[in-house]
C-alpha cells in the first residue's frame, strides 16, 4: 500500500492542492483518512492498487460527476450501430470536482485535499467540447470532419466518434494536462465487461455477479429460471430480523440492474424492506442469487446494423422498474401516470440523441394495454369525471400533438413492459427476454436481437 500512497501524495504536491499555514484559533480543522482500493480487471486479477484521501465523515461515500447509466447504454449503442472505436481513459487523481471557493483546513496527514487548479470541464470546452444540456457529463464536439463524443464518469472516461484525428488530439491533450493512463479499446467500465465482434458490443457483470454470490457465502449449487415466484406477497414483518448484509446486497443488485433489467422488479419489491428485513426477506434474496448464478453468462446486447432500419433496433437502453409516488383510484389512472413518466424518458432520450447526431423525425410509439387510457389523452375535452388526473393526460396528449409520441394499443400478454412490474412464471420471463437485446448462453438459446411485437 506505501507504493500507492506515495504516489497519490506526489501527485497532490505535483499540483499545488493545499498550502500548509498555521491553524487560525477560531478554527477547528477536519481530520481524513486514506481509503484504500483494488482496482481488478475483467477476468478478476489485480491492475493496481489505488487510495484516495477523505475527509473525516462517510468514509465510505464520494460525491463526484457521474453520468446516467442510459447515457452509457445509448453511447455504446450509437457506437455499435456506427461501427465507432471506443477509448477508455482513467485519471489517476480526481480533478473533477468544481473549484473549491470556500477556505477548508484540514488536519495534516499523509495525503491532501481536492486539487483547485486543474479543471477537467474547462480543459475539454477549451479543446473545443462542448456539454450535453440533457446530460451535463456528456461532451460533444463536431466538425466538418465528423463528431466525437466523451462521456465521464467521475475518473473514468470512454471517447468515441468518427473523427479518429481529433480523438487522438483529445487524448494527447489530456495526458499534457492531467496525469492519466490511456487503457485502450474498452474492455471494462464501471464493473461492466464490454467485448466487441463483428456483430456489436456484448455487454455483462459476470465478475461482479460471482462477488455477490460469493458475498452472501452460498454454498448450495441450486440455480433457478425466475429471480421471484409467482403471486408472492411480503409485509415488513414478516419473519426473524436480520443483520445489515440484506442491505448491502440489494445495493449491489440496484447496481447490476444496469445489464440485468430482468432482475429490476424483484430488486424493486426487496429493497422497500431494507430498513428492517427479515429472514423471509433475504430468503427470497436469495433466490436472486440463484438466479443470477444460473443465467450469469448472459450478455446485453447492441448489434451493428443501422439505426432505426428494422425492428432488431429495439434496444435496451432504458428500462426502469419505479413505485409511484402517488396512490391512485383506479388502474386508468395509474396507466395515465406512468404514460407521462414514459413520455418525459422519451423526450430527453430524443434530446441526447440529437446530441449524438441523430434526428428522430418520427414519433415515438408509446404502447399501452388500457383503452380508456387512450381514450383520455388522446381526448382534449375537459371531462368532470377525469379532471383529478389532468395534468398526466396533458402532458402526454401535448407530447402526441407534437408529433414526440404516438399511444398504441397493445395486448396485456403481448405488454413487453409487464416483465418490470409485476413476477412471471418461467415460460413468461423466458418471453419477454426474448424480445429484448439479450444473448442466452448456456441453459438458454442464443437470441441476439429484439423483435417488435
Amino acid at each position: 500500500m506505501a507504493a500507492c500512497v506515495a504516489e497519490e501524495i506526489a501527485a497532490l504536491e505535483r499540483t499545488g492542492t493545499w498550502d500548509l499555514v498555521p491553524t487560525p484559533s477560531h478554527v477547528r480543522p477536519i481530520t481524513c483518512k486514506w481509503v484504500y482500493k483494488v482496482k481488478t480487471r475483467s477476468d478478476g486479477s489485480l491492475e493496481r492498487y489505488k487510495t484516495r484521501l477523505e475527509h473525516g465523515r462517510d468514509y465510505d461515500e464520494t460525491f463526484a460527476p457521474i453520468a446516467h447509466m442510459t447515457t452509457v447504454r445509448a453511447l455504446l449503442a450509437m457506437a455499435s450501430v456506427r461501427e465507432w472505436s471506443i477509448s477508455q481513459l482513467d485519471v489517476k487523481n480526481t480533478f473533477l470536482n468544481g473549484e473549491l471557493r470556500e477556505e477548508v483546513y484540514m488536519q495534516p496527514s499523509l495525503g491532501y485535499s481536492v486539487p483547485e487548479g486543474m479543471r477537467f470541464a474547462s480543459m475539454v470546452t477549451a479543446a473545443g467540447f462542448s456539454a450535453s444540456a440533457h446530460d451535463p457529463v456528456l461532451f460533444v464536439h463536431t466538425s466538418s470532419r465528423g463528431r466525437t463524443l466523451l462521456l465521464l464518469y467521475v475518473d473514468d472516461m470512454i471517447i468515441s466518434g468518427d473523427d479518429p484525428q481529433f480523438i487522438a488530439f483529445v487524448k494527447a491533450r489530456l495526458s499534457e494536462q492531467f496525469l492519466m493512463s490511456n487503457l485502450g479499446p474498452l474492455h471494462y467500465f464501471l464493473g461492466i465487461e464490454v467485448s466487441s465482434t463483428h456483430e456489436g458490443f456484448y455487454l455483462s457483470q459476470e465478475k461482479y455477479i460471482q462477488g455477490l454470490l460469493d458475498c452472501a457465502s452460498i454454498t448450495d449449487h441450486k440455480t433457478e429460471e425466475a429471480p421471484m415466484e409467482l403471486n408472492l406477497h411480503l409485509s415488513a414483518t414478516d419473519g426473524e430480523p436480520l443483520p445489515t448484509r440484506y442491505r448491502h446486497i440489494v445495493g449491489s443488485l440496484v447496481c447490476l440492474g444496469v445489464t440485468r433489467p430482468d432482475i429490476s422488479y424483484s430488486v424493486h419489491i426487496l429493497s422497500q424492506f431494507v430498513s428492517a428485513p427479515t429472514q423471509l426477506h433475504y430468503s427470497h434474496l436469495l433466490r436472486v442469487l440463484r438466479y443470477l448464478r444460473g443465467t450469469i453468462s448472459r450478455h446485453l446486447f447492441f448489434p451493428r446494423s443501422t439505426w432505426a432500419s428494422d425492428s432488431s433496433d429495439r434496444r435496451s437502453l432504458s428500462l426502469i422498474t419505479k413505485k409511484q409516488t402517488a396512490v391512485s383510484r383506479s388502474s386508468t389512472e395509474t396507466e395515465l401516470r406512468a404514460m407521462a413518466l414514459v413520455t418525459a424518458e422519451v423526450t430527453w432520450l430524443r434530446w441526447l440523441l440529437a446530441d449524438f447526431g441523430v434526428s428522430v423525425s418520427i414519433p415515438t410509439p408509446l404502447l399501452t394495454d388500457s383503452t380508456c387510457a387512450i381514450s383520455i389523452a388522446r381526448d382534449p375535452v375537459k371531462h368532470e369525471l377525469t379532471k383529478h388526473i389532468g395534468v398526466d393526460a396533458y402532458y402526454t396528449r401535448a407530447h402526441v400533438q407534437d408529433g414526440v409520441v404516438t399511444l398504441r394499443y397493445v395486448p396485456s400478454e403481448l405488454q413487453l413492459a409487464d416483465f418490470l412490474t409485476k413476477a412471471q412464471t418461467r415460460d413468461q420471463h423466458r418471453f419477454y427476454l426474448s424480445k429484448l437485446s439479450y444473448t442466452f448462453v448456456g441453459t438458454y438459446p442464443l437470441v441476439c436481437a429484439a423483435t417488435e411485437m
